[in-house]
């Protein structure tokens, strides 16, 4: 493509791939100033909310679980978080800590996919995994590994690694082995020098220098590393139960998109890795702190294009966090608490890969389902993610159209929309006025 005016241009994407569902993007640029930005989602709508409603609460879980096979775990802990809560129980401890172990295993599998299969090959002038594997085969096997030793984890705890079969409302339908659990240990200590090496590989990547002023949302924890439940927080004060968030939180439609855009107290903000590590880092043990400053990582992260190296640092959290709670497994027993039906509105909360995710539903007094509220990452994420666009577009006008479209593939990657693999990400076109 040839370089034309900087000045005015029109970048425009159809038939967006390699991100979960089916979009466009288009950026125009008048008189060197962005004047319009959008990330358009047209994939028909699925419908779960509507399809939840009439169910009984304890089909939440597996239903839900189907709305993505990377971080089903993500969609069924949130809805048992948000049963129970109507239920008004708190579940045993040692359930609670074998559900984290769960999530640790999708947390493990899901960024290693993210790290090395769709984001890697950005910063490496590779136009796919394929041709990164071709380049440096034992780097892509390391990724594979870690990712084996998620689904491990998953498949161990859960039953299988997508959509797992294990996890009802209440607990789990039967609580794993302990020769079972123990067996974990040792890919996970593998898994975790993996980790620790994927981190020094990526910190070394060419990082493009783009910051924002980011208003990060992030789950805090009873003083640990946010995965499981917890209070919504924000980098400007915010601390609010997860009803009141849900009240906070307005999505909203847009001509341009099928996806709900969701603004907290009318603005946008972003929630993920950035988010969490902003509001959590000082709760990450020793060995990912250490990690974290040989990186060159500060307090916060809010150069966009590192969230890689950020995403890295929490697959060495998940594997570390997997060990120790391997190490003081017990079996709940039993390993479902009994959850009685009635009527009320429940509000659950985690941090699944890509970010907060929301479940809300409004239960009847024989336990069927009145009303559902399902809030994913990526709709909290998807007005910022734009607002990345524009200022990468902004920055990068000297850049010739193939530099250009690279780098707004990259800055959509960047935050891991929760979107289905494919080979490429855009077929971008540039067209000069």
């Amino acid at each position: 493509m040839t370089h034309g005016t900087n000045r005015n241009r029109t970048v425009s994407a159809e038939g967006v791939a390699r991100v979960e569902g089916e979009g466009s993007l288009r950026v125009v640029v008048h008189d060197g100033t962005v004047s319009e930005v959008s990330l358009d989602i047209f994939e028909p709508p699925r419908y779960f909310e509507a399809m939840l409603v009439g169910r009984h609460f304890s089909e939440a879980p597996d239903i839900t679980a189907r709305i993505c096979g990377i971080c089903p775990v993500a969609y069924q802990l949130t809805a048992c978080a948000a049963m129970e809560d109507a239920a008004g129980i708190v579940v045993d401890d040692r359930v609670q800590l074998l559900r984290r172990l769960l999530y640790c295993g999708e947390w493990i599998q899901s960024h290693a996919l993210h790290v090395y299969l769709l984001h890697a090959p950005d910063f490496l002038k590779c136009q796919d995994a394929v041709e990164l594997a071709e380049r440096e085969p034992n780097v892509i096997e390391r990724g594979l590994a870690l990712k084996r030793t998620g689904n491990l984890v998953m498949e161990t705890v859960g039953g299988r690694a997508v959509h797992p079969v294990n996890v009802r409302v209440g607990g789990f339908y039967s609580a794993p082995e302990p020769a079972a659990i123990a067996a974990l240990a040792h890919p996970l200590e593998r898994a975790l020098d993996a980790a620790l090496a994927t981190v020094n590989w990526v910190a070394g990547f060419d990082f493009p220098d783009v910051t924002s002023s980011y208003r990060f949302v992030a789950l805090r924890q009873d003083g640990r590393y946010a995965i499981d439940g917890g209070r919504p927080g924000s980098s400007d004060g915010l601390d609010v139960a997860p009803q009141r968030f849900a009240e906070l939180s307005v999505e909203e439609h847009v001509a341009r998109s099928t996806a709900l855009h969701a603004r907290l107290d009318g603005r946008s903000y972003l929630t993920g890795p950035l988010a969490r590590y902003a509001l959590n880092a000082p709760l990450f043990p020793e060995v990912v702190r250490n990690a974290a400053r040989a990186a060159g990582l500060g307090e916060t992260c809010v150069n966009p294009f590192q969230s890689i190296v950020v995403r890295a640092l929490e697959m060495v959290f998940a594997c570390d966090e997997a060990l120790r709670l391997v190490a003081q497994y017990e079996p709940p027993v039993p390993a479902a608490d009994v959850v009685v039906a009635r009527a009320g509105v429940g509000t659950g909360v985690t941090e699944a890969p890509r970010g907060l995710l929301l479940h809300q539903y409004e239960i009847d007094a024989d336990g069927n389902i009145v009303r559902a509220r399902i809030m994913p990452p990526t709709s909290q994420n998807q007005l910022t993610i734009e607002e990345d666009l524009r200022r990468v577009v902004e920055g990068g006008l000297d850049l010739n159209d193939d530099d250009l479209r690279w780098r707004c593939e990259q800055a959509v990657r960047n935050h891991d929309p929760c979107i289905s693999c494919a080979a490429h990400f855009l077929d971008l076109k540039v067209e000069h006025s």
